[in-house]
């Protein structure tokens, strides 16, 4: 056996399934951001920490160890989706003044309905790839889709109402969705059966 095969063996071997970690940071995040979209909650405040911390961080730590997994699918999109928090969390301190009135004022809001139009790209192609994941998971990209075209529209001041209503929603079934998917995935790795069943791949793409 090579030295390369032996180290990816050991890695695989001794590295626990990052997958629930990734899940719960993203079911958090939108949970608590969702609360302000809904009208629940007011500001974003006290959503830049659950941003940074679980949305980011939460998933990037996902992604890092998804990467020694060699899981194409679970690095990449937690990956990108831990920097997209960090990037909100950015945003946000940024128009709340926290780098300067300067900076502030010279917002021009049509840059994050960019931003949002290239996450909703990237979601696309990720959707696609979670039909070979499991169902909760491509339920959850499928929502994330809308999420982005919600998020999209608002900013640009198209839609009305209902964009955002699209947005804020979305963001509340995923954080829900992403609970049950993070608590079934750490039951069932722990006990070695299924409890809480997720649905398998729907198997269309592969040969």
């Amino acid at each position: 056996m090579s030295e390369l095969t032996a180290k990816h063996v050991t890695v695989s071997e001794t590295v626990a399934d990052p997958t629930p970690l990734g899940l719960f940071g993203l079911a958090m995040v939108c949970f608590v951001a969702s609360s302000q979209k809904l009208g629940w909650t007011a500001g974003t405040s006290l959503v830049i920490p659950w941003a940074i911390l679980l949305g980011s961080f939460a998933q990037l730590i996902a992604s890092y160890f998804d990467f020694k997994h060699n899981n194409a699918f679970g690095s990449v999109v937690f990956g990108a989706y831990g920097l997209f928090w960090s990037a909100m969390g950015v945003v946000w301190l940024t128009l709340s003044g926290a780098f300067g009135p300067e900076l502030a004022q010279a917002v021009d809001t049509n840059q994050l309905g960019f931003a949002f139009i290239g996450y909703l790209i990237f979601s696309a192609f990720g959707t696609v790839a979670a039909l070979e994941t499991n169902k909760a998971v491509f339920s959850i990209m499928v929502l994330i889709n809308f999420l982005f075209i919600g998020l999209a529209l608002d900013t640009f001041g198209l839609g009305g109402g209902w964009a955002h209503d699209m947005a804020a929603w979305s963001e509340f079934v995923i954080s829900l969705l992403g609970f049950y998917a993070s608590g079934g995935l750490l039951v069932n790795r722990v006990v070695g059966r299924t409890v809480f069943p997720l649905g398998g791949p729907f198997g269309i793409l592969k040969k």
